[in-house]
Parts: structure tokens; sequence; C-alpha cells
């Protein structure tokens, strides 16, 4: 997690400095020799953990615990061990979903506001832990959102999620 914590930290630092030309040729040469140094290590197996989502509920913390919710560590969105997540802290208050996330420069739609895709994501997987508080796997069909306001970066931010309604659907 810390090696995908410093890469974050790059990417943040590379979309928010003005670097030369030779500095920009001496960030290529030591990213060659890293890119170099991973790829050459086995591929990673992923899976569903084999008891499923049953314990799910007791593996996501309280806020006063000290744990982050790391099921998913490498999730595009919130994984912590994923250089490209955003490494949002989630936790539950009873049957609610929280989610604290500091958005950076990275993911600027327009100067000092998140890009709304981004914002969606977090919201769409803060409402996917409701669903696996409640011990069901599912996807999102549809997503409408309505922004009322923008989204900054630089500034932490916070969505809650909770279970208004349960509908039964069949999937073909």
């Amino acid at each position: 997690m810390r090696a995908a914590s410093l890469t974050r930290e790059l990417g943040h630092d590379f979309v928010a400095r003005d670097l030369s030309a030779d500095q920009l040729d001496e960030v290529t040469v030591h990213l060659s020799e890293l890119l170099d140094l991973v790829g050459g290590a086995e591929p990673r197996q992923q899976s569903i953990p084999s008891e499923g989502f049953a314990k799910f509920k007791a593996a996501i913390p309280e806020r006063d615990q000290a744990m982050r919710h790391q099921l998913f560590a490498d999730s595009i969105v919130s994984g912590a061990a994923n250089p490209m997540g955003r490494d949002g802290s989630f936790w539950r208050e009873g049957d609610t979903a929280v989610m604290d996330v500091t958005l950076g420069t990275v993911v600027e739609g327009t100067p000092g506001r998140a890009h709304g895709g981004i914002v969606a994501a977090l919201l769409d997987q803060t409402m996917g832990l409701v669903n696996a508080i409640h011990h069901v796997l599912t996807f999102s069909v549809q997503l409408d959102i309505f922004y009322l306001e923008p989204t900054p970066v630089n500034q932490s931010i916070a969505a809650r999620a909770w279970l208004a309604q349960r509908t039964a659907h069949a999937v073909h």
C-alpha cells in the first residue's frame, strides 16, 4: 500500500507541477526502470473470497475503529493498494455506509474542481458498500446524479449511503 500511495502522490505532483524538459527526461528514465521492475513480477490472481460476502458486514469497520475498509484493496475507486485508486476511507455507522476522501489535482475536470465521473464512481462505491452491509452482491444498473455544486479538490469530502427501498428484479 505504501508503494501505491507514493505512486498516487507522484501522479498528483506530476500534474500539479511544471517540469522542465530535462526533468521530464530524468523522470522518464526512472519510470522506464520501474516499469521493467514491476513488469517482471508474476501476475496477480484476483478472486472473490471463498466465504463470499456472508461475513462482509463484520469486516467493514465502525468509524471509531482504527481499521480501513480494504476488502477490495485494489479497487480503482477506493483501493489503497491501487496506485490509481482514490484511497478513500470507508466505514459503517449501523447500516449506513460512509466514505471520506480527499481528491487531488490528478482528478480535476476544471481547475479546482473534481471531474464528475470520479465523483460518480465514489458515490457508486459507497452505495455498493450498503449492499454488502446487507449481504447482497450487486452491480449498478442505472446511476442518476444531479450535481448541485462542484466538488472541490484538495479538500476532504464525505458521502453517506443507506438502504431506502429494496425490490427484486429478475436477471436473465
